[in-house]
C-alpha cells in the first residue's frame, strides 16, 4: 500500500468516526449515505454485548415514533405491566330520598389514554347502582391534571380549527374516545341522503353537515370527512357516496376540544339511561374539591395492555398522553412531558445524549441515537419483571398490523420485532428499533436511524425495509 493511500485511509477514519470505517454488518442500509441521508445504526448480541454491525451509533438523530419506546420502558419502570388509570365520578352534593343529587356531578379525568365509551357506561351503571336518578346541577368535566395541552406542532395546531385525521388529536387528561369524533355512515334510499349516527352515542353529540348521498347496490362508495370549528363549536363535514348494499363505513376525526367532548358525550350516555341533567354541561381545570363524595369510578386496562396498543398502532394520543402522565409537573406542558420521560432513560449507563419535546416523537425536535436506542432495548431485556409487556408491544413483520413492513428476507420477516417511526417534515425520517432471535436463539438488539436533509429526496420505507432486511437476515443467519 502506497504512503498517499495509507493517509488518506487514516483521514476518512478520522473524519467519518463510525460511519463506513464500521459498517460491517450494515453495508445495504451504509449506501443511503451516498445519497445524501444522514445514518445511525448499531446491532449486538445481548448475552455478549459484541457488536455485528454500527454506522455513526452515537450520532444524535431524530427516531420520530421510535420515540414511544422510551416512553413505554419509562412508563413500565415507574408503575409496572399492572397499573390502571382511574375514572372518577364525584359530587359535594346530596343525594335525596328520590336518587335526585343535589349538587354538581363531577368526571374527575384520571389520564386514562384509553378511555372509551363502554368505560363511561360502566361509570354511569355504578352511578345507577348508587342510586342516582336524576342531577339538579351541572355536569362538570375536570381536567385539572393536565389540558387543553398547549399544542406544539404544526398538525395539532392546526386542528384546533380542522382537521382531516385522527392522529393530530389534542390532548387532555379528561379525554375520551382517544379525542376523537367518530360517526357511522349507512346508505339511506337510493338517490338520497345517507344516514349518519354516532359510533357511540347513536345520535350524534355534535353537528353534522351530511352531503352523502345514496347510490345503487354495487356502486362505488367513496367518503372524505373534516372537522371545522366555528363560534358554536364542532362541526362534522361528511361528503362522497355510499353504495345501498354497503356495510356502515366509520369515520374518526379529531375533536378540537377532548373535554367538551368527553361532556358532550357523557350527557348524551346519562340522558339515554334516564338520568336527567337539569343544568347542562361545564369543563373545569380545577381540581374537585377533597370533601367530594366518591359516587362512583372506573380503572381502565393494565398498562401492558395500553402499550401493546400504543405501539402496535404508533398512537400518538396515548403516547403522549403516558407522557403527561409521568411528569410531576402541574400541568405539564408536552416538553415538560418529554424532560420526564427522557429522565429515565439518561440515567442508562452507556446511553448518551437525549432530547424528548414529547413522548410520542410527533415533534421533530426529538434527539438520540442508535447507541441510545440500543442500549435502552438492552435494559429492558435485562429486567424480566417488565420485558414481556414490553416486548409484547413490537411487531414481527410477518404478522404484524402495520402491512407495510412485510417484505425482505424471510429471516427479517420471523426473527425481527420492531417499532417504526416516520416524519415526513420538515425532513424525512425513517427509524427502527427493537430485537432479534439469531439462528441459534441467541437475543440481538439494533436501531436504525436515518434522517433526510433539505436536499435530500423523499425516501420509501420499501427501500429502507429492503436494506435493513438483508443486513439483519446476514446477522441472523450468521449467529
Amino acid at each position: 500500500m502506497s504512503r498517499r493511500l495509507s493517509l488518506l485511509l487514516v483521514v476518512l477514519c478520522l473524519v467519518l468516526p463510525g460511519s463506513f470505517a464500521r459498517a460491517s454488518g450494515f453495508e445495504h442500509v451504509a449506501r443511503l449515505a451516498g445519497q445524501g441521508y444522514r445514518l445511525g445504526a448499531r446491532a449486538e448480541l445481548l448475552d455478549s454485548g459484541r457488536v455485528l454491525g454500527a454506522i455513526a451509533p452515537r450520532r444524535s438523530l431524530s427516531p420520530a415514533s421510535v420515540s414511544k419506546l422510551y416512553t413505554a420502558a419509562a412508563a413500565l419502570d415507574r408503575w409496572g405491566p399492572q397499573h390502571r388509570f382511574t375514572t372518577r365520578l364525584v359530587s359535594t352534593g346530596v343525594i335525596d330520598d328520590d336518587g335526585v343529587l343535589h349538587g354538581d356531578l363531577v368526571l374527575e379525568g384520571g389520564g386514562d389514554p384509553a378511555l372509551v365509551s363502554e368505560d363511561l357506561w360502566r361509570l354511569i351503571q355504578r352511578l345507577r347502582q348508587r342510586g342516582v336518578t336524576a342531577v339538579r346541577g351541572q355536569l362538570v368535566v375536570s381536567q385539572w391534571r393536565f389540558g387543553p395541552v398547549e399544542c406544539v406542532t404544526t398538525d395539532r395546531c392546526r386542528a384546533a380549527s380542522r382537521a382531516d385525521n385522527a392522529y393530530s388529536a389534542r390532548l387532555s387528561s379528561a379525554a375520551v374516545n382517544y379525542a376523537s369524533w367518530c360517526l357511522d355512515v349507512l346508505p339511506g334510499r337510493v338517490g338520497g341522503a345517507a344516514r349518519i349516527l354516532s359510533c357511540n352515542t347513536v345520535e350524534p353529540t355534535t353537528r353534522v353537515d351530511n352531503r352523502v348521498t345514496t347510490v345503487a347496490r354495487g356502486g362505488e362508495s367513496r367518503l372524505d370527512a373534516e372537522r371545522v370549528t366555528d363560534e358554536r363549536g364542532d362541526v362534522l363535514v361528511v361528503s362522497g357516496q355510499i353504495a345501498r348494499d354497503s356495510q356502515p363505513r366509520a369515520l374518526y376525526r379529531a375533536s378540537s376540544d377532548p373535554a367538551e367532548q368527553t361532556a358532550r358525550t357523557l350527557q348524551a350516555m346519562l340522558e339515554r339511561a334516564g338520568v336527567g341533567v337539569s343544568d347542562g354541561t361545564a369543563v373545569s381545570r380545577t381540581r374537585p374539591p377533597a370533601a367530594a363524595t366518591q359516587l362512583a369510578s372506573v380503572d381502565g386496562e393494565p398498562l401492558q395492555t395500553l402499550l401493546q396498543r400504543m405501539l402496535d398502532y404508533s398512537n400518538n394520543f396515548m403516547a403522549d398522553t403516558l407522557s403527561l402522565d409521568l411528569a410531576d409537573t402541574p400541568r405539564a406542558t408536552l416538553p415538560q412531558a418529554g424532560k420526564a420521560v427522557a429522565g429515565f432513560a439518561r440515567g442508562l449507563p452507556g446511553h448518551g445524549p437525549l432530547v424528548l419535546h414529547s413522548g410520542s416523537g410527533l415533534t421533530p425536535e426529538n434527539r438520540t441515537s442508535a447507541q441510545g436506542v440500543t442500549t435502552l432495548l438492552a435494559t429492558l431485556y435485562r429486567r424480566p419483571a417488565l420485558f414481556p409487556a414490553f416486548l409484547a408491544g413490537l411487531q414481527l413483520p410477518v404478522n404484524g398490523p402495520m402491512h407495510f413492513i412485510r417484505r425482505g428476507d424471510p429471516l427479517f420477516q420471523n426473527h425481527v420485532m420492531l417499532k417504526t417511526g416516520t416524519l415526513n417534515q420538515p425532513v424525512a425520517v425513517r427509524a427502527l428499533g427493537g430485537y432479534f432471535r439469531t439462528a441459534s436463539g441467541r437475543w440481538g438488539a439494533f436501531s436504525v436511524l436515518i434522517n433526510g436533509t433539505a436536499s435530500t429526496p423523499y425516501l420509501a420505507w420499501s427501500t429502507v425495509l429492503d436494506a435493513v432486511s438483508a443486513d439483519l437476515a446476514a446477522m441472523i443467519r450468521a449467529h
